[in-house]
């Protein structure tokens, strides 16, 4: 594959400004926080939504659907179009997306216009590899390190501000502000974006797969269509499994064509590299484990007291309790960067799953206050950052570097369908494993711990595929 290193004359996208190192640094973690603080957005007012939105509450879940479809199907496309056409053009189109978006869902009260804003939000998640991409390009190797670990870190980081910072906004104010506030933001990384990040001039010329994209959207839409909607239709229903099934054949026929073509969208033969193959494979794991705690912590918080083990949190307190998290993931990033560099990603991603694993360890224990959730939690989270800041390292280390924005975004694909399992299975548990109180069914202790089982079995998939991959670095195409 072709690579240039040149920008076009007279292509004001590719004469980009030049940044410090640690302007370029703070402006991409910025970036990476807001894009992940939309995953968290609406979660306060879930229950409302059939409310506000006066529909069913099986067509206002679509708010939360759209945007996990959205990211999902994106993110590998915009990895793609990045190493293509420029990565600082194609964020900022993310950045425009999340701005449309929120202007959207800001605009209106009705379902359609909303779900069509939150998948706008959604499709701006690929911002996130771009920028670990950009920061490869950019900057010194002694700092490429240290930066990933840091916008990696933004993924948990924004999402644990994001629910308590969203629940004070909407127990305060209407609830259109949340996207008011998530226009202004996008309005401002977009700008910092394009006064302060520079164009790669790595590009990798070749005519974009529409085939692919085509295929790799069916397949991924009705895998996670499937997943995420089975508790509502029915695992066993002929729509479940058709969703399944044809997500099964599209996927093999897409596979098949992307080893045919000459500029494949994803390339196979790359991303079925040892240490590419495992690394995703152990995404995937910890992405499962990470969603736990978004989904079972705030529920045994906000739990009444009168089960005997629920907390009688308030949403903002939940949140708040939560927040703590995202904070640790930050502060390990540098302390991830550097066992990276001492002592390889590998043990740094085993280190990190060990980590996650003895989290859930102490939540399935501990699990009486709220102290006790809140240090489970960060324990987890430390886990988490430690395990995601490796990720980019290992999948960049065995591809080409005209492939990295693909490749990362390929990576994020996969943390995507970890968590989006994750959330249909910790569902099921939780809506299955229950007590009565007041005529109310709430999650059991049992299903928690159940919850919380699951998740270590997780944690103990993603050391197992971690111990598979090559220690012996993948030479560079």
């Amino acid at each position: 594959m072709a690579i240039s290193t040149t920008p076009k004359s007279g292509d004001p996208a590719a004469a980009g400004p030049v940044a410090s190192t640690s302007v370029l640094i703070a402006v991409l973690g910025t970036v990476g926080v807001v894009v992940s603080l939309m995953q968290t957005l609406v979660i306060p007012i879930i229950p409302s939504l059939p409310t506000l939105l006066d529909t069913s509450a099986s067509n206002a879940s679509w708010v939360i659907t759209a945007t996990l479809l959205a990211g999902a199907v994106v993110t590998p496309i915009s990895g793609r179009l990045g190493d293509m056409f420029g990565k600082r053009r194609i964020l900022i189109v993310s950045l425009l997306a999340l701005i449309v978006g929120s202007v959207l869902c800001a605009s209106f009260s009705s379902l359609l216009p909303v779900v069509i804003g939150r998948a706008l939000q959604g499709a701006a998640v690929g911002a996130i590899p771009l920028g670990i991409s950009i920061m490869r390009d950019e900057l010194p190797a002694e700092r490429v390190g240290s930066a990933m670990a840091i916008m990696s870190a933004t993924l948990g980081v924004g999402g644990a501000i994001g629910l308590p910072v969203a629940a004070l906004i909407a127990q305060h104010s209407n609830w259109h502000v949340l996207f008011v506030t998530s226009a202004a933001l996008g309005i401002v990384c977009a700008i910092l974006v394009f006064v302060f990040v520079p164009e790669s001039p790595i590009r990798t010329p070749a005519r974009f797969d529409f085939a692919g994209a085509i295929g790799l959207s069916i397949a991924l839409t009705s895998l996670l269509l499937a997943i995420t909607k089975g508790g509502d239709w029915g695992w066993g229903s002929a729509t479940i499994l058709g969703l399944f099934a044809g997500s099964v054949v599209v996927f093999l026929i897409w596979g098949t064509y992307e080893l045919r073509t000459r500029a494949p969208l994803v390339d196979l033969r790359v991303s079925s590299r040892p240490r590419v193959l495992f690394t995703n494979g152990a995404s995937i794991a910890v992405g499962f484990a990470l969603y736990g705690t978004s989904l079972t912590f705030p529920q045994l918080l906000m739990a009444p007291e009168a089960t005997g083990y629920g907390l009688g949190q308030s949403m903002v307190a939940a949140g708040l309790a939560m927040a703590p998290g995202g904070f640790v993931m930050m502060l390990l990033s540098p302390v991830s960067a550097r066992l990276s560099a001492s002592r390889g990603p590998k043990f740094t991603l085993a280190l990190g799953s060990s980590v996650i694993g003895i989290g859930y360890v102490s939540a399935f224990v501990l699990m009486n206050s709220v102290w006790e959730i809140v240090v489970a939690g960060m324990i987890i989270s430390a886990g988490v950052g430690l395990a995601y800041a490796a990720m980019p390292a290992l999948i960049m280390g065995a591809v080409p570097i005209s492939e990295t924005a693909a490749a990362n975004g390929l990576n994020a694909l996969m943390r995507s369908v970890g968590t989006s399992t994750s959330a249909a299975v910790m569902s099921v548990v939780l809506a299955h494993m229950t007590v009565s109180l007041g005529g109310q069914l709430l999650p059991s202790r049992d299903g928690f711990q159940t919850a919380f089982g699951i998740s270590i079995a997780a944690a103990i998939a993603a050391i197992v595929l971690t111990l598979c991959i090559p220690v012996r670095k993948t030479e560079r195409s």
